[in-house]
């Protein structure tokens, strides 16, 4: 008993005793990660109120005290690139960081176009995937997170990952393709913080500080700091959980014979041409399901053949079928469909292949313009063309009155600089890559203020100077139009445009690089090529680089015609792929522009302006697809488009 007692008052006291807070490190501080080359390097983290931190890193030890709030930081001096080397940061717990490469780190930031995948463009660059085998590039991938009331000390759970065909799949494309550049150019190792959310706008990602003089962004953050508006919040919040879920009755679910059973017998099945919108074909404002289905015959050879099944893009979301079974889904309009069909599932003769479409606003269908085939082995067979439809499912449109506000803190203002910016800040960097904008087409016309605020607030956050700051002006992209016209994609280029005045700042122009049906165009190559080229100029100081296509300078009235003259002409300019220039339209002041006729001339650009007798604007490339604009410098880049009034 007595023993019993002794041991009891020992745990006891053992209980009460203050317990130790393990030594703790952000997420970016961590195994294989690339810090960067020729700075002053921060090491940071926490532990318990004044505990006593050794860092021993590169033959060199560290002593140092956390504060009271259980902070501390280590600066290293600069170092040259190389590596790997092993970390050891010892408290009452100890550490071992290994594989740490010294290098060039590059924070790649924005919209869905610059985080997305590998994997989503695997089919176009096949060979460049089956090559990616370099440890000495690492990419570091933040995970969304949005927070409108603080700022947070670290990300979520992430690690460094080495480049490797198999790990590249999840490296932000443009990315990859810009590091993979710069690594053959300067053989240092090369880091990739991504952190990019898609469908964001740039407010988010600037701190409530970067705001505090713009209007309304700075009145909104004050709002949504209030207990209140929290308060509302959770409440909106709490509303949306208790309503009643709508109920669904699709029919090619609820018959006896699903639909997309191989034993279904259809009947009062339409014709669709795939691929194309059910609005174009016969149904009209249709928000519900639609049922597609086609027969494909197949030769005895396509048994036991590896197959997969390509269905571009559809609007929005599909669940689709081979002979009965379910080979793949997906929720949302923007990846592409590519489906790998199960071994044995095919067979000789016919085969049924069934989509279920679902579509909650606009137009739903099947996006031209995409790949619509089955490979099976070596063969390919076409799927487009006659398929039968029938509506499953006609949604019931809500009465707007009992809508539920929805609040996201990712799309207001700090909501993302709080949480997967401001953690970052303390990790020294090469330079910014910025892809950003599609959110923002829809009000373009402050756009330059706030990209100019964002580039000063995160340059003031880092406190490394006027960091190299490269961004890409957004891509064509909508239908194209046959007649001037105006656009919010040109304006907000127009924005991007004179951010340049900003200094150390490039801006590479890429809209020869998308598609007119894809907001999320497959080719990031030559994206990854252009930003490499203005990287080249800025951060590696090789000012012999041509990274810019030309840029507007100055215009002067000559008579019947107007000479134009552009920075950034490389070895001359050049009309791409015909004998004159398109793209290029005047206005008087009236600003009801026509199609002038222009050419090259002696470096210069001459506008013969025999449609309008006195001009006052300009324009070039001023629609949402510019499909017409041809004007390049002779290294293959494109001008920026741009808007210009003439003076008297």
């Amino acid at each position: 008993m007595k023993l019993f007692l002794r041991l009891a008052f020992f745990f006891g006291c053992w209980l009460t005793l203050p317990a130790h807070a393990a030594v703790r490190l952000p997420q970016l501080i961590s195994d294989g990660m690339v810090l960067q080359r020729g700075v002053p390097l921060n090491i940071w983290g926490w532990a318990d109120a004044n505990e006593q931190i050794i860092l021993t890193f590169n033959k060199k030890t560290y002593r140092i005290n956390s504060g009271a709030d259980g902070e501390w930081k280590v600066i290293f001096p600069a170092m040259k690139a190389g590596g790997p080397y092993t970390m050891d940061i010892r408290a009452s717990n100890q550490i071992t960081l290994k594989d740490i490469l010294i290098g060039d780190v590059w924070f790649c930031s924005g919209q869905s176009n610059m985080v997305l995948p590998m994997e989503r463009v695997k089919e176009r660059y096949p060979d460049d995937i089956a090559l990616a085998k370099n440890s000495q590039i690492r990419n570091f991938s933040i995970t969304t997170e949005s927070d409108v009331t603080k700022e947070h000390q670290d990300v979520l759970p992430a690690n460094w990952s080495a480049a490797t065909p198999e790990n590249v799949l999840n490296f932000g494309a443009a990315t990859w393709f810009f590091a993979n550049q710069l690594y053959k150019k300067y053989h240092v190792p090369i880091g990739i913080i991504n952190s990019s959310v898609g469908g964001t706008p740039i407010q988010a990602w600037i701190s409530t500080n970067g705001l505090k003089n713009i209007t309304p962004y700075n009145s909104r953050v004050l709002q949504t700091n209030t207990r209140a508006f929290q308060d509302s919040i959770l409440k909106d919040q709490q509303a949306a959980k208790n309503k009643p879920p709508a109920i669904h009755n699709d029919k090619g679910l609820s018959e006896a014979t699903k639909w997309y059973d191989p034993a279904y017998i259809p009947k009062s099945w339409h014709q669709f041409w795939l691929p194309g919108y059910w609005t174009d074909q016969g149904i009209r404002d249709l928000n519900g399901v639609v049922w597609f289905r086609k027969e494909a015959d197949l030769p005895a050879s396509a048994a036991n053949q590896t197959a997969k099944l390509l269905l571009g893009r559809i609007l929005d979301a599909d669940e689709t079928y081979v002979n009965g079974k379910l080979v793949g889904s997906i929720s949302y309009q923007y990846p592409p469909r590519r489906y790998n069909i199960p071994d044995g599932l095919l067979k000789t003769g016919k085969n049924i292949i069934v989509v279920r479409v679902t579509n909650f606003s606009g137009k739903g269908g099947f996006v031209p313009d995409k790949p619509f085939y089955l490979t099976v082995g070596n063969d390919t067979i076409d799927l487009k063309g006659s398929w039968q439809y029938k509506v499953g499912e006609v949604f019931t449109p809500e009465p707007s009155a009992n809508a539920i506000p929805v609040f996201s803190a990712q799309n207001e203002p700090a909501g993302l600089f709080n949480t997967i910016v401001a953690p970052v800040i303390q990790y020294p960097v090469k330079g910014i890559l910025w892809y950003q904008g599609e959110t923002n087409a829809e009000a373009p016309a402050n756009y330059g203020q706030l990209l100019t605020a964002l580039i000063a607030d995160w340059r003031n956050k880092w406190h490394l100077g006027n960091l190299p700051f490269i961004y890409a002006q957004l891509p064509n992209f909508n239908d194209v139009q046959y007649s001037p016209a105006e656009s919010k994609w040109a304006e907000l280029r127009e924005q991007q445009l004179k951010t340049l005045a900003v200094p150390n700042t490039r801006m590479i122009v890429i809209i020869d690089l998308g598609e007119w049906n894809d907001i999320h165009p497959l080719n990031k190559k030559d994206v990854g090529t252009r930003f490499f080229l203005a990287a080249q100029n800025t951060a590696y100081g090789d000012k012999t680089t041509v990274y810019s296509g030309p840029i507007f300078s100055s215009a002067k009235v000559l008579g019947d015609q107007i000479e134009l003259s552009f920075n950034h002409t490389g070895s001359g300019l050049t009309a791409k792929g015909e004998d004159e220039l398109g793209e290029f339209a005047i206005a008087g002041i009236d600003k009801k522009f026509v199609w002038a006729k222009a050419v090259i001339k002696n470096g210069k650009v001459i506008i013969h302006i025999d449609k309008i007798q006195k001009p006052t604007y300009i324009r070039y490339a001023w629609a949402d697809n510019p499909k017409g604009a041809n004007l390049y410098n002779k290294e293959g880049l494109p001008a920026s488009p741009f808007e210009v009034k003439l003076t008297e």
